[in-house]
């Protein structure tokens, strides 16, 4: 008999345990997690030569903007905007490779009918500014694709995270979850010039990656 009155009050301190645990979980409200983390600069690095010459023939498109955010407040507003704009200046260029030749005749293009993944993210960059969004959160970034080609995508800070506007496909993505190499982007203080970006994918075998880059990007 006191054998059985002991098992019954051990199976009312463990009945009492797990009830009391389960209430606890019940009530904890999960927390919801922020937005993932910026992209990092690093050290200084050079620009990307067609953009030097970019900033030549377009010299507002590199123009400083000391007042203004470096990050947009992210609402249905903004983000239809980025959607509207990226899937436009898609559907409005045609791709055509370009060459970058000795003879400096191709170059960074704002709207041209044809060009490449250069003169998509430039021609974003341009009209967001158009539409009111400030330039030092609209930075271009330089890639590498999964196949070892250098890429231009133009990155939007907002308070969602570093989101990406990309010509290979309509949709807005956290640029963590692209399967892009990240190697440089432009600086937010001052559009001409660049930082490597702070990844751990950039070092392999003790050298930069980006040192065996077949660049798209020049």
């Amino acid at each position: 008999m006191a054998r059985r009155a002991h098992k019954l009050s051990v199976f009312i301190v463990v009945a009492s345990a797990l009830f009391a645990n389960g209430a606890n979980a019940r009530s904890r409200v999960p927390q919801e997690a922020g937005p993932p983390a910026p992209i990092a600069a690093a050290t200084p690095t050079l620009a990307p030569f067609q953009h030097v010459r970019f900033c030549v023939h377009y010299p507002s498109e590199c123009a400083n903007e000391a007042r203004t955010l470096d990050r947009i407040e992210m609402n249905a507003g903004i983000s239809d905007l980025l959607k509207h704009v990226n899937h436009d200046v898609n559907a409005a260029i045609n791709p055509r490779a370009k060459t970058y030749g000795s003879d400096l005749r191709d170059a960074w293009m704002i709207a041209p009918a044809s060009g490449d993944c250069n003169d998509y993210a430039v021609t974003k960059r341009h009209d967001l500014i158009a539409s009111g969004l400030p330039a030092k959160a609209l930075r271009l970034s330089v890639v590498k694709t999964t196949t070892g080609v250098g890429h231009l995508v133009l990155v939007v800070a907002t308070s969602s995270g570093d989101l990406v506007m990309d010509n290979l496909t309509d949709a807005i993505r956290p640029w963590k979850s692209t399967s892009y190499q990240w190697l440089k982007i432009q600086s937010s203080a001052d559009a001409r010039f660049w930082y490597e970006i702070r990844e751990p994918k950039l070092e392999a075998n003790g050298s930069p990656a980006h040192r065996k880059l077949r660049f798209a990007v020049r």
